[in-house]
């Protein structure tokens, strides 16, 4: 992770833009005035890409760091067989160069390879961890526009989910990678959103397990409300790391979800602050916090906590927060479509999908 986050630091370091003005701009009949993020483009209309069906061709592709265990390209294979899918592998899923997945060259090739196959009906990437923003500047978005097709994954591929939908408007999907657990959630998940077209409420279970009332997947809200935008997020760390870049999409009116994993609080607090001061916070209507595991105050003298932090800077904008939402380096996972209108319920901790994300 350490070398993960040397990385992402600098990305974010050298993408980063300071902006003058905006400070204060924090109600919501000020943020028309927020700054725009640096590099942001403007809003294109969604694009959805053709609902997976039994028998189709499904690509498989490693943008980001290398899988080094065979074991997990057999696993997922078989568990696309037995969803009635065929799994086709990129021409560099084995490769290796350090600790990403082959040359960037290679893995964008493969990328592009399966929006130009007319065989494959869409492309789930097989794992994240550092790497796929290094693609941007080598993906065909004429391709992509050219034969929209759903592209899956989370963590690190949240470069991949922004960019396509920034640059095209393709509407892509934050669920479990390829190598993530096939368990009954998440698969029913997946298929409810990327199958069955289903404009969906994400809740969260609140059945009780071992304790005497529910413990686990727990919501809370941080400012009450109702809010509705299109939907955009992902992992925190990824998405500051192309702020000021021209794969950014536009925050405005949106509902924003994040998630983290194995981040201090201190540099959730200082994304945070990179995001307020690109304009980003101030222009959205309702924030879905997921999870951060791993990622507690430590011992040690006054550290803020995670709650700490999201108050300090999510209540100021006086729009609809909570935090617990089914998302992020869990088990158990939402499928969300990013780009799609949803309607955010920050007292009953749901988003409600008001369209489908597919065709």
């Amino acid at each position: 992770m350490n070398s993960r986050r040397d990385v992402l630091k600098a990305a974010a370091l050298a993408a980063f833009v300071p902006l003058m003005g905006g400070a204060g701009q924090t109600a919501p009949a000020q943020r028309g005035a927020a700054p725009t993020p640096p590099g942001a483009l403007a809003r294109k209309r969604a694009v959805k890409p053709p609902r997976i069906r039994t028998g189709d061709t499904i690509g498989l592709m490693i943008p980001s760091s290398a899988n080094w265990d065979p074991l997990d390209l057999d696993v997922l294979l078989e568990a696309l067989a037995a969803l009635g899918l065929k799994g086709k592998l990129g021409a560099h899923v084995n490769d290796r160069y350090g600790y990403l997945a082959g040359r960037d060259a290679d893995r964008a090739a493969d990328l592009n390879a399966m929006f130009r196959d007319p065989e494959v009906k869409a492309i789930h990437c097989i794992r994240g961890g550092w790497g796929a923003a290094r693609l941007l500047p080598l993906i065909d978005f004429d391709a992509v526009a050219r034969s929209p097709k759903a592209l899956i994954g989370y963590s690190d591929i949240t470069a991949l989910l922004l960019a396509l939908h920034a640059r095209t408007g393709l509407v892509t999907f934050h669920g479990p990678n390829g190598a993530s657990e096939w368990n009954s959630t998440n698969v029913e998940w997946l298929k409810r959103i990327t199958w069955e077209g289903e404009a969906a409420l994400f809740a969260n279970p609140r059945e009780a397990t071992r304790a005497l009332v529910p413990t686990e997947h727990r919501t809370r809200t941080l400012h009450p409300g109702k809010a509705r935008g299109r939907l955009l997020g992902g992992n925190l760390t990824v998405l500051t790391a192309i702020v000021g870049s021209p794969y950014l999409p536009d925050f405005t009116d949106s509902i924003l979800f994040l998630e983290d994993v194995q981040e201090a609080p201190y540099r959730l607090d200082r994304m945070l602050v990179q995001l307020k001061l690109a304009g980003v916070l101030d222009r959205v209507r309702g924030v879905a916090w997921g999870t951060c595991s791993k990622c507690d105050p430590g011992e040690g003298f006054g550290s803020l906590t995670i709650p700490d932090v999201l108050a300090d800077h999510l209540l100021p904008l006086k729009v609809p927060v909570y935090y617990g939402a089914m998302l992020g380096h869990i088990s158990t996972q939402f499928t969300l479509p990013v780009g799609v209108e949803v309607e955010l319920d920050a007292d009953a901790g749901t988003l409600r999908m008001l369209e489908s994300a597919v065709v």
